[in-house]
């Protein structure tokens, strides 16, 4: 069942509902006022009769003819007075009495000076009443014809009304849940339209800014991040197939150009040793991509250890002199206390990983393969600046430096593949941290990586 469908449905119950529980209300209430009213009427119809036979003195077949055919007569009205000792000493009709007048419903009269009962269709009404010191029993009966007709009027107005007003509600909630809901549809038309092929389409809003519209922009905003992805991953690849093939390209040439002709030994020496370092430069590509793949993928659930900073800076450090061991590292702690607190909550071997490729690209890239690094912290953050004295990186390519495999013009003669930066950035984010860059032509570049305190 589609949503316009339920929506109707749901909302005619509702209605229905509502208008059901009115209708009886009227119903119940009319009938209620209808009976009440004519009890009223049957009882000062009664009193009027027994107190004109008693004042009058009339005989009784005159005062049945008087009584059944003046203006105030009731239908099928049967009026009975009985003494204290239950003898009749007034009937309206000669007729047998439908009313089973016991001495049990005599006394129940007596004793609660009114009483109301149902006889099938007829209502009866019991009165005590006291007229110059007789103690009189007065039982009237009658049918609410007229009453009673209008009550069954009421009910199949009701009825016919409740179906026609429900037929309507019907109709009209179909066609109000299709006019809110062809903003939906069209989105739904919209978005069948789009395909891996042509994600540049976006969604058309209706610029309400009501909940579709909301949903139009939401859907328009995953668009985006969508075609960014895959942008982002068809560079990849592209960038990723070039920087493999290069080196295997090398690798095929090297071993071609040995294949020629007979050579001696040293030759075969030298030859093999531009391979293995074609190849050895190809595993660590390959091993980049591992830790850029690796870290795309969510890994919360490892950032959740108690690291200090200065600690995992000098495990970097090592590591980076253990191999280039031509490269400088200064290391200085920045504090205004005796005790700094340099901890965050992380992963050691992705951090380890982050300021090591910070490291080695500032050595890589600096005349005199030295860096420069600078730990301090503030109330929310521990700091970590990373200086060198290199060639420096435009200002036109600094936008493009955390983009997988991009080398700026600056050092594209030196070796590398581009993956640095942006497997830095992506674990920065991973700690909820932060990556700046500063950098002069010529002059050098400080980097700057901020992570969240321990609180």
């Amino acid at each position: 069942m589609n949503i316009r469908a339920r929506l109707s449905i749901n909302f005619l119950l509702v209605v229905a509902a509502n208008l059901i529980i009115f209708s009886l209300v009227i119903y119940v209430t009319s009938s209620y006022y209808r009976r009440s009213d004519f009890y009223k009427r049957l009882a000062e119809k009664a009193v009027a009769t027994t107190r004109l036979f008693e004042l009058s003195k009339v005989n009784e077949p005159l005062l049945r003819v008087i009584d059944r055919y003046n203006l105030t007569a009731l239908p099928e009205e049967q009026i009975t007075v009985y003494d204290q000792n239950n003898r009749v000493v007034y009937a309206s009709d000669d007729r047998p009495d439908e009313i089973d007048e016991s001495k049990e419903l005599l006394s129940q009269i007596r004793r609660e000076k009114e009483v109301w009962l149902q006889h099938n269709d007829r209502q009866v009404i019991g009165l005590y009443y006291t007229f110059d010191q007789q103690k009189l029993v007065i039982v009237a009966s009658a049918y609410d014809e007229f009453g009673l007709a209008e009550l069954y009027q009421l009910r199949a107005i009701i009825i016919v009304g409740l179906f026609i007003s429900l037929t309507l509600v019907g109709l009209t909630g179909w066609f109000y849940a299709g006019r809110t809901l062809r903003p939906i549809t069209d989105v739904i038309r919209q978005v069948d339209t789009i395909t891996a092929s042509k994600l540049n389409k976006r969604v058309k809003a209706s610029y309400d800014g009501d909940e579709i519209d909301q949903l139009a922009h939401t859907f328009n905003r995953m668009l985006d991040r969508l075609q960014a992805a895959f942008d982002l991953q068809r560079s990849f690849v592209a960038n990723a197939s070039h920087e493999l093939r290069t080196p295997l390209t090398v690798i095929t040439g090297q071993i071609e150009t040995t294949l020629i002709k007979p050579r001696t030994v040293d030759e075969h020496e030298a030859k093999w040793r531009a391979v293995l370092e074609t190849i050895h430069q190809l595993n660590k590509l390959a091993n980049g991509l591992l830790q850029l793949a690796q870290v795309s993928v969510d890994k919360a659930d490892k950032i959740d250890r108690e690291i200090p900073v200065d600690e995992v800076i000098y495990s970097a450090m090592k590591l980076l002199t253990t191999r280039h061991p031509d490269y400088q590292v200064t290391f200085t702690i920045q504090t205004d206390t005796d005790e700094p607190d340099f901890r965050v909550t992380g992963d050691e071997s992705l951090l380890t990983t982050a300021f090591l490729n910070l490291m080695e690209n500032a050595c890589k890239f600096s005349a005199n393969q030295k860096v420069e690094v600078e730990l301090g912290a503030d109330d929310r953050w521990v700091l970590i600046r990373f200086k060198d004295r290199g060639v420096g990186i435009d200002k036109s390519d600094l936008p493009h430096i955390f983009e997988p495999f991009f080398r700026a013009e600056t050092i594209r003669h030196i070796k590398g593949h581009g993956i640095g930066l942006p497997l830095t950035l992506r674990i920065a984010q991973m700690h909820n941290g932060q990556l700046a860059v500063f950098s002069e032509i010529n002059k050098g570049t400080v980097i700057t990586f901020k992570l969240p305190k321990l609180l």
